[in-house]
């Protein structure tokens, strides 16, 4: 079957895996191929019609354009790996000519090094304490009693406790609303320093990390690549409506009306998409909650031809703006494609090239907006929030349950990584961890494998 043809409905009937996989996003894939690589029957069930999950690199605006999750850099190590596996290269974005920025109520332009320069101080103090609070950052509550005693606060919070005056304050404010795209109301203290932690200390190699490097081919090539790499099944359109799990099997029920069973299930959901699941018996209650309150990277990306300036370019408005970060990726003619985002689905309609033409103008004056390409993956019910930032709480009191699982149910994802939450890697990351995890169990139970005897 091809990976990107969704099946066909079929009548109700009972199969059975050794693994069920849910979700062909990164986490699942890498899940997959592992467990298929050393013997194990794996199906994935997947609802969309492709793999890649929360990345998407398709068509729009006359090229390929990545509408999900873009960008890897080499001190992300799982999916670096990844890459040199597949013999895969990167492509940078291009570096900015110009910056734009608004300052005391008025746009500001000069040269990308002033905007940084504005930025690191306030960086280096707000991030100042990433090291001591995550010394490992791959093993994130090993200073469990320090994480704790900081895991409460927003990003909000603590940049209120820095003396910083208004300008500095507003743009560092902006900043962190673009990393969490959502509010720093909302988000965890904890996520920013486990971040710039995972770059030793350094928010301006952090930023490089988020921004810079691209996937040669985009991300669906590396994707495809590990699908390739597995004799696993795939059954695209299989929507999960229900598990079932005891000591013994999972049963999960798709809308289709089938029943797949198995030794075993990895869940790679978003936890906004998990939520509605029914699950029998219930998770743990700090699974419940998190699932619940969701992450707080609940706002948008758009695409969009900029007409009449060609230059690359990189653009900061302020936090509360429904775009608040422009990004000139590729010139095109006498005009550039730019990327911009925004803490809030709800603020903007992402294909009204007027209305982002109305925001981009508050910087650039006269900007003339004439084509427009986004997917709305708040509004996604496979998705619900763009990329994962953690709400207060979270990472002491419910990822460490998402890490031990429940029952026969394992956790995948970049909601659930160890290290690069909210990443490619962290996808990868954990969809390694969860599949030895399971090899190990199989080994030590002496369980004939199904793909083994069949």
């Amino acid at each position: 079957m091809s990976l990107h043809t969704p099946n066909r409905v079929s009548p109700p009937r009972r199969t059975d895996a050794d693994v069920l996989v849910l979700g062909a996003g990164f986490a699942g894939l890498t899940a997959a191929r592992e467990l298929a690589q050393r013997g194990l029957s794996v199906r994935v069930l997947e609802a969309r019609d492709r793999i890649g999950g929360r990345t998407w690199y398709a068509d729009g605006l006359g090229r390929g354009l990545e509408f999900g999750g873009t960008w890897v850099h080499w001190t992300q190590p799982y999916v670096w790996a990844e890459l040199a596996r597949y013999g895969i290269g990167t492509v940078p974005s291009p570096a900015p000519a110009v910056a734009h920025w608004w300052e005391a109520g008025a746009p500001r332009s000069g040269d990308p090094d002033e905007l940084l320069g504005l930025l690191d101080e306030p960086n280096r103090r707000l991030t100042a304490d990433a090291r001591r609070v995550f010394p490992t950052p791959f093993q994130p509550l090993e200073q469990r009693e320090l994480v704790e005693s900081t895991d409460q606060e927003t990003i909000a919070d603590r940049i209120a406790t820095l003396d910083l005056p208004a300008a500095e304050r507003a743009l560092l404010e902006t900043f962190w609303t673009l990393n969490v795209n959502g509010s720093i109301n909302e988000a965890a203290y904890t996520q920013a320093l486990r971040w710039v932690a995972l770059t030793n200390g350094d928010w301006a190699v952090n930023f490089e990390a988020c921004a810079s490097y691209k996937v040669d081919g985009g991300t669906g090539r590396l994707a495809q690549a590990i699908a390739e790499d597995s004799d696993a099944e795939f059954r695209f359109g299989a929507v999960v409506e229900g598990i079932e799990h005891d000591e013994g099997s999972v049963s999960v029920y798709t809308d289709d009306g089938d029943v797949h069973t198995a030794r075993t299930a990895i869940v790679t959901f978003p936890l906004a998409a998990l939520s509605p699941i029914r699950v029998t018996p219930e998770l743990p209650r700090a699974m419940r909650q998190a699932a619940t309150e969701g992450q707080a990277g609940l706002g948008t990306k758009v695409w969009f031809r900029l007409e009449g300036v060609s230059e690359p370019f990189v653009a900061f408005g302020e936090k509360h703006w429904p775009l608040n970060f422009f990004q000139g990726e590729y010139p095109d003619g006498d005009g550039i494609i730019v990327i911009g985002f925004g803490p809030d689905a709800g603020a903007i309609d992402p294909t009204d090239a007027r209305a982002i033409e109305a925001v981009i103008g508050r910087l650039i004056p006269g900007a003339r907006v004439s084509a427009v390409a986004a997917h709305d993956w708040v509004a996604d019910p496979f998705a619900g929030e763009t990329w994962p930032m953690h709400r207060p709480g979270y990472l002491t009191r419910a990822l460490p349950e998402f890490h031990a699982g429940a029952g026969r149910l394992r956790f995948a994802g970049a909601d659930y990584a160890h290290g690069w939450g909210g990443f490619i890697d962290g996808a990868i990351e954990s969809g390694l961890i969860e599949a030895r995890r399971i090899l190990a169990e199989h080994a030590r139970s002496g369980i004939r494998l199904l793909a083994a005897s069949a």
